[in-house]
């Protein structure tokens, strides 16, 4: 079920009347219904891969009640986490990496001279979310075991942490000190969190229906015959291209976290304006941070982070980013993608640049950035959106031929999509979205963050005209982390 789509506009008023109406009534059933509501929305893709979520439930749960109970003898509970870790490893491995890892395999011994007689791939469906709860599950086992939270006794609260709708395929990815204590407790409905939540799932289906969906047809067509193109439409398309997946994946967990508000919950901030960061350090301190933080909690600390020399840091920082790209996707492009970011990343580490811009934005203090903000924020958008070309690409064939066309067919040529878009509206329409964005980059929770009520009704309407104005029934409307 699409958070863009009729079926959830239909789901959506009806679980949010029935969980506070069952629950005024029994309020010790919120769980159970939320179990219900998430294993229906889920089923409405594929029933059959619900097993899956019961599974990684019910091993986590019984590892980590072991976990803690072997706690003092390092061995058993470092067996009872390896448990843990080959399930639901086990699990993402099949489902998304065997074909990947065989025909790897294969490649390799063809390239050896020896070509095997059968194929031995399989037909495999990825099951929507896979990436996301099992690192979620995962987490929970890894806190219990590092001693940083001791395992919930009620099987319920750790079902529907598990499943827990709004972010359950596409994130964020939640710890369960943060969204596991919130299901445990009993909840209560205030006007207040659920307007907030209203606004935001507003905000995010602007950003995916006008943004991500809107650019969706160029992007397409520009990287489907990027050998037809001069390097302007080259560069343009990967722009676009770094718009729409920022639109895309912001505005689901918007979305998921405007939602999980309607139903008492508050669910981690996702992006953090991603695209005004002055290095690439601060680019992934604002850019899908549940997966960054997951990545520096449970595999580079583990690894020895930056307490190791520096030499081992590198290293860390490195298989890190190549893990990371591994996970957005079984493909060497994603493998390459995350080996660029790396190579970006590692000068800002050793010149200790890293950390400078955790608690502050561009433009801090004055309306406008500065001129060297400005600068920085430019060279850093230049350098992600270039290393989108091997995320957006199907082969690192494409890749290679897209980044060749942009430095040997250096034109200047206005780009005309095939089916007649007037480009100057998407001009426009990318350009108010950045300016907007700046207004409100101290306000990530808060899209319509105006004192004057009439100002905020105004963006309302216009925000809802521009859905209406801009929505095209032939776009695949599906998100596309759904993909990892």
């Amino acid at each position: 079920m699409l958070f863009n789509s009729v079926q959830f506009a239909l789901f959506l008023p009806i679980a949010f009347l029935c969980y506070w109406g069952i629950t005024q009534i029994r309020p010790k059933a919120q769980n159970l219904f939320l179990i219900g509501a998430s294993y229906l929305f889920y089923a409405w893709w594929d029933w059959r891969f619900l097993g899956l979520i019961a599974f990684s439930t019910v091993v986590d749960y019984v590892v980590g009640q072991r976990i803690y109970v072997h706690l003092d003898d390092r061995r058993r509970a470092k067996a009872w986490l390896m448990l843990s870790v080959m399930a639901n490893l086990g699990l993402l491995g099949f489902f998304k990496y065997y074909n990947f890892f065989v025909d790897s395999f294969v490649d390799g011994l063809q390239a050896l001279g020896y070509t095997p007689e059968s194929s031995y791939t399989l037909n495999i469906i990825l099951p929507v979310g896979i990436s996301f709860y099992t690192f979620q599950t995962l987490s929970y086992s890894f806190d219990i075991y590092y001693r940083r939270l001791k395992p919930t006794t009620n099987f319920v609260a750790f079902a529907a942490f598990v499943s827990f709708f709004p972010q359950l395929v596409a994130g964020p990815i939640e710890r369960a000190s943060n969204l596991l204590h919130q299901i445990e407790r009993s909840r209560k409905f205030h006007y207040t969190q659920a307007a907030d939540g209203l606004k935001l799932i507003l905000w995010g289906l602007f950003k995916k229906l006008v943004i991500a969906d809107s650019l969706a047809p160029m992007v397409d067509d520009i990287f489907a015959h990027y050998g037809t193109y001069p390097s302007s439409t080259l560069i343009l398309g990967v722009v676009m291209f770094s718009f729409q997946v920022y639109g895309d994946f912001s505005g689901y967990s918007d979305i998921a976290i405007g939602t999980a508000k309607l139903f008492g919950i508050e669910l981690m901030s996702n992006f953090r304006f991603p695209h005004f960061s002055r290095n690439v350090a601060e680019y992934w301190q604002r850019w899908h941070v549940s997966l960054s933080t997951w990545f520096r909690h449970y595999v580079y600390i583990p690894l020895g982070g930056s307490r190791v020399s520096k030499r081992r840091a590198v290293f860390n920082i490195a298989v890190v980013f190549l893990v990371s790209g591994l996970w957005h996707g079984a493909n060497w492009t994603f493998v390459f993608w995350g080996g660029f970011h790396a190579l970006l990343f590692i000068p800002v580490f050793l010149l200790k640049r890293n950390r400078i811009y955790m608690e502050s934005v561009i433009g801090q203090n004055s309306f406008l950035p500065s001129v060297k903000e400005i600068g920085q924020v430019l060279l850093t958008f230049g350098l992600v959106t270039f290393s989108r070309i091997f995320f957006r690409s199907p082969t690192l064939t494409d890749a290679f031929g897209y980044i060749q066309g942009i430095f040997t067919d250096v034109r200047i040529a206005a780009y005309t999509h095939p089916v007649g878009y007037r480009m100057i509206d998407y001009y426009v329409l990318m350009l108010l979205f950045v300016v907007y964005e700046y207004r409100i980059r101290k306000n990530e929770r808060n899209p319509f963050h105006f004192k004057s009520p009439v100002v905020r009704f105004v963006l309302y309407v216009l925000v809802i005209f521009a859905m209406l104005l801009f929505y095209d029934d032939g776009v695949n409307r599906s998100f596309i982390y759904f993909q990892f």
